[in-house]
């Protein structure tokens, strides 16, 4: 149960549906009448509100980034659970967990309803099915090791709660992001609610615009958050990166270079040697050693170079 927070009084909360994803934004009312500027500037203020409604999670944010590093350390994994643009928000973040710190796929996964075929074209229909987003946890095997992370700017969409409940079911700790005010329900049943309020949208429900980008900063900084803390950031550097095209050769080089102090001859030698793996190479400089003297050393300070004597 997330009791880090409550929800607002029932006084405070607006007229008819609740759900500030529904609402109509005063600001926005005249927008078929601007000028290509006048729109640009209107959407850019709203968009100046997203910031500071996501700092007011910054304590839930770091809650879900300690769940996901405790079940890391237990082997577990970090499942995003979403439909539409929430669930399309979930799959990107996920996607980009391998090549940036060369983590196993599995490792962080990112569930959508209507599947593969959603990210292309739009599946609205597939997210009412509760017992479909059940199932997805059921094929993945969901067990007490793992964090599933519910993605849903209403917090109503029934594959989300669907998946939640089995996730629960199955032993999993569970948290939600959404972008309207938690119900006391929602409150009860998970680990962790994050609920960055940014308020209307400029087009009436449109919730790739503010609650998107409000989605998408809290998805960085929680697999961010939990990257570095398992190790994969050695000062603000991904040292953890596989070399696996010209431009990551480039950035590996460059990041020996500047950590061990040698010159691009040398980093290009350091890379070879290693298996293209940055950190390794740095073990290697650091410690005089070959590289799987390098690697089990790696192993031994659980992948935070940074610890090493």
């Amino acid at each position: 149960m997330d009791a880090t927070r409550k929800p607002p009084p029932a006084a405070a909360r607006p007229p008819l549906d609740a759900r500030l994803t529904e609402q109509r934004n005063p600001r926005s009312m005249r927008i078929d009448q601007l000028s290509s500027l006048e729109i640009v500037d209107l959407v850019n203020a709203e968009d100046r509100l997203v910031a500071a409604a996501v700092s007011d999670e910054r304590v839930q944010i770091a809650r879900a980034i300690d769940l996901v590093v405790d079940g890391f350390r237990r082997g577990g994994r970090l499942i995003y659970v979403g439909a539409g643009t929430s669930g399309r928000l979930g799959v990107l973040d996920a996607s980009e967990m391998p090549p940036t710190y060369r983590t196993d796929p599995e490792m962080v996964q990112g569930v959508m309803a209507g599947g593969y075929e959603a990210l292309l074209r739009a599946q609205e229909g597939a997210e009412d099915h509760p017992e479909d987003g059940a199932a997805a946890m059921d094929e993945r095997s969901i067990d007490d090791k793992d964090f599933v992370l519910g993605i849903a700017a209403s917090g109503t969409t029934p594959y989300v709660h669907g998946a939640l409940k089995r996730a629960r079911e199955r032993g999993a700790r569970t948290g939600f992001l959404l972008c309207t005010y938690p119900s006391e329900e929602l409150l009860q049943a998970h680990d962790v609610v994050i609920a960055p309020l940014v308020g209307p949208e400029v087009v009436t429900g449109s919730t790739r615009m503010k609650a998107g980008t409000a989605t998408k900063m809290v998805l960085n900084m929680l697999s961010t958050g939990a990257m570095v803390r398992m190790g994969k950031v050695y000062g603000n550097l991904m040292v953890d990166l596989q070399v696996t095209c010209q431009k990551l050769q480039d950035r590996g080089e460059r990041i020996l270079m500047e950590t061990v102090g040698v010159d691009r001859a040398e980093a290009e030698r350091l890379l070879e040697a290693s298996g293209g793996h940055v950190k390794t190479a740095i073990v290697m400089k650091r410690f005089g050693v070959d590289a799987a003297e390098a690697r089990r050393k790696i192993e031994q300070a659980g992948g935070a170079i940074g610890a090493l004597k």
